[in-house]
């Protein structure tokens, strides 16, 4: 079990820095995707992830705070930056079902059919968690939630890594999600170390949320993705007015 702690804002600073990371080279700030660049957009992605740095990366909704879901230092960094509270799930953002089996187990027939229906896409699916998967992603619930972007960008990304991200939204707890790369760099500045701009994210509402792993699957967050469509494909499908009218 994880000592989620949070992080102090001169320690956040210090983290910020790359103080004890080993990592020591320069920051990246705002790189547009190009098919010509992407290569070294990837390599220099992988390289900041595996040394606990974050990334910002855009999705069908909102930019999305990308660390990698491995390492604890780097999630430590990513809910300090947010000042997001402890004990809250992230969800992860995957390249397409095949990633699944790194994050989640006994995935059930119902999750698949959702996934090939609707991703990518706005729709995050609550799912049991593999075994040893940080209390920073799941909170402790054993459950992770994950979603398939629709951003070119961020799916080559993700299929070039080879291995999931976070998806939390970028913005500190409490305040309006972001959907412009510099709007990213104004508020997080040098503490976002490479920002990926493939243009503006849509923006609206968030991702809708399902947890299948209750019964009958429930409605947790009512966002982008009707909830008339899922119920199109899961009848069952309870709202938070239906479990508690």
């Amino acid at each position: 079990m994880v000592n989620l702690i949070p992080v102090r804002e001169n320690s956040v600073k210090r983290l910020a820095r790359g103080e004890g990371t080993g990592y020591h080279g320069e920051m990246g700030g705002i790189r547009v995707w190009q098919t010509e660049n992407a290569q070294d957009l990837l390599a220099a992605a992988g390289k900041l992830l595996t040394a606990d740095r974050l990334l910002a990366v855009p999705t069908e909704t909102f930019y999305a705070l990308a660390a990698h879901p491995f390492r604890e230092a780097a999630l430590r960094r990513l809910f300090a930056l947010k000042e997001r509270p402890v004990g809250k799930p992230v969800l992860l953002l995957v390249s397409g079902p095949e990633m699944l089996p790194q994050v989640a187990t006994a995935v059930p027939e119902e999750a698949r059919e959702l996934m090939a229906r609707f991703w990518p896409g706005p729709l995050t699916l609550i799912v049991p968690a593999r075994p040893g998967l940080s209390d920073f992603i799941t909170g402790g619930t054993g459950t992770v939630g994950v979603r398939q972007p629709r951003q070119p960008a961020t799916l080559a990304l993700l299929a070039g890594l080879g291995h999931p991200l976070t998806g939390t939204s970028a913005n500190r707890a409490g305040q309006r999600p972001l959907v412009l790369a510099a709007e990213v760099a104004h508020e997080f500045g040098p503490w976002v170390d490479l920002i990926i701009d493939d243009g503006p994210c849509p923006g609206g509402l968030p991702s809708t949320i399902v947890d299948l792993t209750s019964r009958p699957p429930r409605l947790v967050r009512p966002g982008g993705l009707a909830t008339a469509r899922i119920r199109e494909q899961l009848p069952d499908l309870q709202t938070h007015e239906e479990a508690h009218g």
